[in-house]
């Protein structure tokens, strides 16, 4: 059985290591205790600092970055590392914004990543919305990544990105049958738009995930920030309302995942 080595670092900030390729999410490695600003009155503070420096990374192979325009899925030190880094994919504003080679996906777009004789990767962009119906003008594009490679046992692994639930989530368990899920949640809010959600909530997920049925459901991003309005005890209590387990991760210790 093939395995994948998971380790949640924090927020969105994952090191995923299969097949000889370690690839990485959204880095975020800025210390805790600073104020972002979102645009158009919205902020949030860093209260968790990463479970992994930037410095104690291993070589990286590829980054998968949902987004370029908010602190908490690509912070200062995480913008140091992109440099350092073979390939950078995100979204077509993204890579124009950060230039130097960077890989622009819109969804339902493919990048196959190939080197060193390794199985190569295929990563399809998926569709996210970060926000309300017609909020995308405010909060920018946003995509979710499916990783295959050959030889895969139990399905691709997806990276939802930040979104709320809506028809273009549902949409990727149309096209993909999904092993396993990074499940980015936390219900997002801020204070000068009130009740407005700009990521799932835990009931959300446990939605989408009915739908999809992956054999692995590990909750990403939904602590650290001031922005989050549900933590890990909220989506556990939404997970106990279905026969879904989620696999949750101790941030900075790595966990095996049958793929």
């Amino acid at each position: 059985m093939s395995l994948a080595r998971i380790t949640h670092i924090g927020g969105p900030t994952t090191l995923i290591e299969v097949d000889g390729w370690r690839l990485l999410t959204d880095p975020t490695f800025d210390p805790p205790g600073r104020r972002y600003a979102f645009g158009f009155g919205s902020s949030s503070v860093k209260t968790a600092g990463p479970a992994v420096g930037v410095d104690e990374l291993p070589p990286i192979d590829a980054v998968l970055l949902t987004h370029d325009q908010h602190a908490d899925n690509l912070d200062d030190l995480g913008r140091t590392l992109l440099a350092k880094v073979g390939t950078v994919v995100t979204t077509p504003p993204g890579a124009a914004r950060l230039g130097g080679g960077a890989v622009g996906l819109a969804p339902w777009s493919v990048h196959t990543v190939s080197r060193g004789g390794r199985p190569p990767l295929s990563i399809t962009a998926t569709p996210c919305r970060h926000g309300p119906p017609f909020s995308r003008r405010i909060t920018g594009d946003v995509v979710g990544f499916v990783v295959g490679w050959p030889g895969q046992e139990h399905g691709a692994l997806w990276v939802s990105g930040d979104s709320v639930l809506y028809d273009g989530l549902r949409r990727v368990g149309e096209r993909f049958d999904v092993g396993t899920v990074l499940l980015h949640l936390g219900a997002v809010r801020f204070g000068v738009t009130g009740p407005l959600r700009y990521t799932m909530t835990g009931r959300d997920g446990v939605d989408l995930c009915s739908l999809l049925r992956p054999r692995t459901v590990i909750p990403v991003h939904y602590e650290g920030w001031s922005h989050f309005s549900q933590g890990r005890p909220a989506v556990t209590k939404a997970f106990a309302t279905s026969t879904l387990n989620p696999h949750w991760l101790d941030p900075g210790v790595p966990g095996l995942v049958p793929v």
